[in-house]
Order: structure tokens, then C-alpha cells, then sequence
């Protein structure tokens, strides 16, 4: 005879397992993370360094060079739209392998497009390119499909740091790619493109065939498993049936509160990162320095992820956040008060406008991932950042508006002040939810 008092240890051992089948896959999970963001870095960088003075040469036009980033940025709305419904259904591997082909075939095409001077053909490659953006984005969510909450932001930071790599190294490498275009009889602007055609083709291929079991998948089987050994234990405890209970199915205040920091910073720094490249070739400043500044732009916005990631987990999303909006606000105002051929501040303005940014995204996805659950999570994750890739997209077709009307100065300042407005409401919302 059974003694009734005695603990269930079979739904303990369970448990237990469980937890240690999800530590285990989380270690993989992360490690394809890394070797994907590592290459999706160095694929971003040829757009974020040379998009736009591609489309000036080819247009002749400043006021358009714009353009570039309003075409990348539509393309990773569509993506990022297309690649959280896919992975809603068939998972993380289908979703972000698809995405990453479809930005290599898109850089192809711009080398193409270059080559020929087909303007159609430009616009369309560098559309199809802003998949490989969005997929680089989304695969930050990978990270956090089997991190605890407490580990979150962590897990984001991991995937954010990895790329890195790949997106300092590569406007660094504008010059020698430029001269290895032209040896082949290219355009030298056509030289990044062809490193992001193989970089994001590599990193396709490594979801493809290296993730495997599916984060998003196993976990959504294992939070299922988890809520029915949750509700029998209840059962057995009060004698009811809780086996309709579980997680509120629809997104939270704190995941548009997330989406609206992720916004804001996207817009402040889109703007004004289009436009340095123009503003300094404007004042006589080479493609090696164009480089560097970007370079280092771009390591700003990824390298500190690591420590930003346990600042998120440790004193909370809302404070960094507010930090992302003061941060974004020096940049604007540095990148207004150097001097055009000051070069060191000029590096000084755009390190801290990358370190707003990330800031910002990490306490922004931190809040969307807290408050969803896996019956929505990926769809909702596509939506939000169709909303970031179209407030980029504006941001870039605005800013050289603004910069041939107003000048580099007022695109500055203008992005910091928005950047700055996000303060009243993360308070309000954390009157709302404390949790934030």
C-alpha cells in the first residue's frame, strides 16, 4: 500500500530532466549562435559602410544616398515579418537559414547591379540584401528560446557580441576589397558586397545544418511538458483540474514598451549613421577613414553586449534602457559639436551613438522575449522588428532630406533629443509593470 503523504518524486525527476535537457541544448544553441553572428556581421557591414555612397555614384545624387538604407530596411521588414512567421510554425533553423540565402543571392545581385550600372536591378539587390539585416537581428532570439529568465539577457548579449567579429573586421577590409574588386574588373564599392555574399551564404548554411534539435521548437514541447507536470502536481495537491491553466497568450505592455525602445533607438541611430559616411567624404576624408569610423561605430554597437547583457539581468531593463536614451542624446550632441575634419571626434560621436544603440536593443528584446510566451513569442519577435526595420527605413530616407536642408549638425542633435523622449514613458511603464 501506497503512503498518500509521500512526495511524487516521478514528476521531480522529470522535472529535473527537463531543466537539464534544456541546459544542454542551450550550451549548442549558442555555439551555432556565435559561428552564424560572426559571419551575418561581417555580411551587414558592406551595406552599413558603403550602401549609401554606392547609391550616390551610381545616382549622382546626395539627397538620395538615403535610399540605401530605406531599400535595406523595407527588405528586412518584409524578412523579419516573414522569417517570425516561419519560425512560428517550422522553427528557428527553417526561419534564419532562409533568411540568411536570401541575403547572399540579394548581395550578389548588388555586385551585379554595380557592375552594370542597372539602377532597377541596384534597387531591387539591395532590398533583397536587407534580409541578411533582419535574419542578423532575429538570431538574437535564438539565443534566449532555452535561457532561464534570469539568464536572458545574457543569452541576447552572446549572440550580439559574436557578430562583432565579423562587423568591425569588414569595413576594415573596404579598401583591400575595393582593390581586389577592381582587379577583377569591378567596382571598387562593389568589393564589400562580394565578402557579404559568401559571409551570409556561410551563415545560412550553418543554421541549416548545425541547429539541430530547433531551440524554439524543443522549447515550446518542453514548456508544454513542464505546464502539465505543473497542473497534475496541482491537481494532486488541491484535488482540481488546472490543466486550461498557463500563460496569458497575448503579448504584454512590456513587450510594446520593448518594441518602442527598440524603435526609437533604430531611428536615432539609422539617421545619423547613414549619413557620416557622406558627410565625411564631403569633407575630404578617404574611404580608409570612412572605414574606421564605421568600424569602430559598428564595434561599439556589439562588443560591450556582453557586460550590457548582465546589466540587463541585474539591475534591471527599464535603467538601461533610460541609459540608451542619455547615451544616444551625447552622441547627437558630439557628433554636432565636432569640427568636420576632427576625426577622433568624429570616432567619439558614432562609438557612442553604437553604444546607445545597444543598450537599447538588448533592454528592448529583453522586455519583448519577458513578455511573451512561445505560443506567440516568434510571431510577435517578426512583428516587432518589421516595426524596427520600416522606423530605420524612414530614418534613412529622412536623413539625407534633413542633411542636404539642415546639414549633419541638426540630423545630430534631432536624433538624440528623440532618443531622449523614450525616458518618460519607460517610467510610466514601470509604473505599469513593475517588472520592467
Amino acid at each position: 500500500m501506497t503512503d498518500s503523504a509521500e512526495p511524487d518524486t516521478s514528476s521531480t525527476a522529470t522535472s529535473a530532466g527537463i531543466t537539464a535537457e534544456r541546459a544542454r541544448v542551450q550550451r549548442r544553441t549558442l555555439t551555432v549562435v556565435v559561428i552564424s553572428q560572426v559571419l551575418g556581421g561581417a555580411g551587414l557591414a558592406a551595406g552599413v559602410t558603403v550602401g549609401a555612397l554606392l547609391v550616390q555614384d551610381v545616382l549622382g545624387s546626395t539627397s538620395l544616398a538615403g535610399v540605401a538604407a530605406a531599400l535595406l530596411t523595407l527588405g528586412s521588414a518584409l524578412t523579419a515579418f516573414l522569417v517570425g512567421r516561419v519560425t512560428q510554425r517550422l522553427g528557428r533553423r527553417i526561419g534564419l537559414g532562409i533568411g540568411f540565402v536570401a541575403g547572399g543571392v540579394g548581395a550578389l545581385g548588388v555586385v551585379l547591379a554595380a557592375t552594370t550600372a542597372q539602377v532597377p536591378l541596384l534597387f531591387l539587390s539591395l532590398f533583397v540584401y536587407g534580409a541578411g539585416t533582419a535574419t542578423n537581428l532575429q538570431a538574437r532570439y535564438a539565443g534566449t528560446d532555452l535561457a532561464t529568465p534570469a539568464r536572458r539577457g545574457t543569452a541576447i548579449s552572446v549572440a550580439m557580441v559574436s557578430t562583432t567579429l565579423g562587423a568591425v573586421a569588414g569595413p576594415n577590409l573596404v579598401e583591400p576589397l575595393g582593390r581586389l574588386a577592381t582587379g577583377w574588373g569591378l567596382p571598387a564599392l562593389a568589393g564589400p558586397f562580394l565578402l557579404a555574399a559568401v559571409a551570409y551564404l556561410a551563415a545560412g548554411t550553418a543554421f541549416l545544418l548545425l541547429l539541430r534539435p530547433d531551440p524554439f521548437l524543443l522549447a515550446r514541447r518542453l514548456d508544454a511538458e513542464l505546464a502539465k507536470l505543473d497542473a497534475v502536481s496541482e491537481e494532486s495537491t488541491t484535488g482540481q483540474d488546472q490543466s486550461t491553466a498557463g500563460p496569458r497568450p497575448c503579448p504584454g505592455v512590456g513587450a510594446y514598451v520593448g518594441a518602442a525602445v527598440m524603435v526609437v533607438t533604430q531611428i536615432a541611430m539609422v539617421a545619423v549613421m547613414t549619413m557620416t559616411p557622406v558627410h565625411m567624404r564631403a569633407h575630404h576624408h578617404g574611404l580608409g577613414e570612412v572605414g574606421l569610423v564605421i568600424g569602430i561605430h559598428i564595434a561599439a554597437m556589439y562588443l560591450p553586449s556582453l557586460v550590457t547583457g548582465v546589466l540587463v539581468d541585474r539591475i534591471g531593463r527599464t535603467p538601461m534602457a533610460i541609459a540608451a536614451g542619455v547615451t544616444l542624446l551625447l552622441a547627437g550632441v558630439t557628433g554636432a559639436l565636432a569640427p568636420a575634419d576632427s576625426l577622433g571626434l568624429l570616432i567619439l560621436a558614432l562609438a557612442l551613438l553604437g553604444l546607445g544603440w545597444n543598450f537599447g536593443l538588448i533592454a528592448g528584446t529583453t522586455l519583448v522575449v519577458d513578455h511573451t510566451v512561445p505560443a506567440n513569442r516568434a510571431r510577435t519577435q517578426g512583428t516587432l522588428d518589421v516595426l524596427i526595420a520600416l522606423a530605420g527605413a524612414g530614418a534613412g530616407v529622412m536623413s539625407g532630406v534633413v542633411m542636404a536642408g539642415v546639414g549633419y549638425e541638426a540630423l545630430s542633435i534631432a536624433g538624440g533629443v528623440l532618443a531622449l523622449l523614450l525616458i518618460p514613458v519607460l517610467l510610466w511603464a514601470r509604473r505599469v509593470t513593475p517588472r520592467g
